[in-house]
C-alpha cells in the first residue's frame, strides 16, 4: 500500500473492486435475461417506428395507433405463413429428404470413398450417449424455452413501445443526478442508430431474398423458394449468414454437376458484391458503419458470451456499444456551454415523449 495512501481511500477503493466483481457476476448470471431484455427493446424501435407512421397517417393517439399497428404486422405474418408458409416447408422437407443425395455428391466432390459410411461414423461419435427418450425431451425442452422466449420479447417490446418515456425516465432516475444527462443523450443516440440499422437491414434482408430466390430460378435449382427465403433470414447477420445460406444452394448444384454449383457459387457472390457497393452504402448510409473485423469478431465474443442469440444479435450489439462508446467517452468538441446543454436536454425531452 502507498504510504501516502489513507485508510479511508483505501477502504473505499476496496469497495469499489468488490462491486465491480458483483456486478461481472450478476452479469455473467442474468446474461440470457439481458439478451432477451435488449431483443425486446430491438422489438420495440422497430414497432416504434412504424407506430409513429400509422400515428401521422391516422392522426389517431399513440396507444390506438399502436393497437393498430400490431394488428397490421399480426396480419402480414399470418398471410405470409398461408400464402407462402406450405410453399416453403414443403421445400425445406424435400431439402431434408434429399440431404443424403446432397452428402454423397458433396462426398464424392471431396474425395470422399463412401460419405455415408464417414458421416455414419461422425454421428456415432458425436450421439454416443444419445438416447431416444434423451433426444425427444431435449428437443421438447429446446422448443418450450424458445416458445416462450419470443413469447416473452414479443410481450416485452409492445409494453416498452406503449409507455417508452416512462421506461426511460425510470432508468434514468437510477443513475446519479450527474449523469443523466448524459445517459439520456447516449440513449436517445442508440435508439436512432439502431432504428436507423434496422430499417436499413430489413430492406437488405428483402433485397437478397428475392434476388436470390429469381436467380435459383432462373439456374433451375430445387427448393429455390426456400433457399431464398434462407438467404434473407440469415441475411440479418453479416459475414456468417451469407456463408451459411449459401452452403445448401451450392450442395443442390452439386447433384445438378460441377459446373451448376460453379454457377450457383457465382450467383451468391455476386449478390454479396453488389449489396456491398450499392446497397449498404444506399440504404445504410445514416448508419453505423461497422469494419468487416470489428464485426466478426464481435460475432464470436457475443457467441462465446451469449451462445446462439449472440450470434443472431450480434451485429445490433456491436451498433449499440460503438454508440455507447462514441457517446460516453469519445465525443468530440470539449465541453459545451449551459445553453447548449439545456438545448440539448429540451430535445431529449420532446423525443422521448414518442
Amino acid at each position: 500500500m502507498p504510504a501516502n495512501l489513507r485508510p479511508a481511500d483505501a477502504v473505499r477503493l476496496v469497495l469499489i473492486a468488490a462491486a465491480l466483481v458483483v456486478a461481472g457476476l450478476l452479469f455473467w448470471e442474468l446474461r440470457h435475461l439481458l439478451l432477451l431484455v435488449f431483443a425486446a427493446v430491438l422489438l420495440a424501435i422497430a414497432l416504434n417506428a412504424f407506430t409513429q407512421l400509422v400515428q401521422n397517417w391516422l392522426g389517431t393517439g399513440w396507444t390506438l395507433s399502436l393497437l393498430f399497428s400490431t394488428l397490421v404486422i399480426a396480419a402480414a405474418v399470418a398471410g405470409f405463413t398461408v400464402l407462402l408458409g406450405s410453399r416453403i416447408a414443403g421445400e425445406i422437407t424435400q431439402l431434408a429428404e434429399r440431404a443424403p443425395e446432397l452428402a454423397v455428391s458433396v462426398g464424392n466432390w471431396l474425395g470422399l470413398e463412401d460419405p455415408l459410411e464417414w458421416l455414419e461414423q461422425q454421428a456415432r461419435r458425436v450421439f454416443r450417449n444419445f438416447t431416444l427418450l434423451s433426444g425427444i425431451s431435449g428437443l421438447s425442452t429446446v422448443i418450450y424455452s424458445g416458445l416462450v422466449q419470443t413469447l416473452l420479447v414479443v410481450a416485452g417490446g409492445i409494453y416498452l413501445t406503449a409507455r417508452p418515456r416512462t421506461y426511460r425516465d425510470g432508468f434514468l432516475e437510477l443513475l446519479p443526478h450527474t449523469w443523466r444527462r448524459k445517459a439520456g443523450r447516449a440513449i436517445t443516440s442508440a435508439a436512432d442508430a439502431l432504428r436507423v440499422w434496422l430499417l436499413g437491414q430489413v430492406l437488405a434482408m428483402l433485397a437478397v431474398g428475392l434476388v436470390t430466390t429469381l436467380g435459383l430460378l432462373a439456374l433451375g435449382i430445387p427448393s429455390a423458394v426456400a433457399l431464398g427465403f434462407l438467404a434473407g433470414v440469415l441475411e440479418f447477420v453479416p459475414y456468417v449468414g451469407p456463408v451459411l445460406s449459401a452452403v445448401p444452394a451450392i450442395a443442390f448444384g452439386l447433384v445438378e454437376g460441377p459446373t451448376k454449383a460453379l454457377l450457383v457459387l457465382a450467383l451468391y457472390f455476386a449478390i454479396q458484391q453488389a449489396e456491398g457497393l450499392l446497397l449498404v452504402p444506399l440504404i445504410q448510409r445514416k448508419a453505423v458503419d461497422l469494419a468487416p473485423a470489428l464485426a466478426i469478431f464481435a460475432i464470436i465474443a457475443f457467441g462465446i458470451v451469449f451462445g446462439p442469440m449472440g450470434v443472431v444479435l450480434a451485429a445490433p450489439l456491436t451498433v449499440l456499444s460503438v454508440v455507447l462508446v462514441k457517446t460516453l467517452w469519445l465525443q468530440e468538441g470539449g465541453d459545451r456551454s449551459g445553453a447548449e446543454a439545456q438545448a440539448e436536454q429540451s430535445d431529449l425531452e420532446s423525443s422521448a415523449g414518442n
